[in-house]
């Protein structure tokens, strides 16, 4: 039971992040003018991919570097102005945001504590 009560929680998470991500649409920008705007979207895309191959793949040591990485990309696809957030509305927003923190308690503490 504390293991399906788990797999719930890792689904709520999901499906919290599967809502808010819909509205989030990352470009990457390219005009012959202004070729230097694209130097941070590939570098938040290359840094993003180095960083989750190192979270899989290599050792306990070094996992430190993969999430630095990851959160260096993030910061560059919001400084390279890659990211278009649409509007969603606050019914998708509320949804989102009880499944995740739903999820994250029925995931630790094995129920949800209102």
């Amino acid at each position: 039971m504390r293991l399906f009560t788990k797999l719930i929680g890792l689904c709520l998470i999901l499906a919290g992040i599967y809502f808010l991500g819909q509205n989030i649409i990352f470009t990457t920008r390219f005009s012959a003018y202004y070729w230097w705007r694209s130097i941070p979207a590939t570098g938040s895309v290359l840094s993003t991919l180095s960083g989750v191959v190192i979270l899989v793949c290599a050792r306990r040591s070094v996992k430190d570097l993969g999430w630095v990485l990851v959160g260096l990309g993030i910061l560059m696809a919001f400084l390279s102005g890659g990211l278009v957030l649409q509007p969603t509305s606050l019914w998708t927003f509320f949804v989102a945001a009880i499944a995740m923190v739903s999820g994250y308690q029925l995931l630790t503490f094995g129920r949800v504590r209102f």
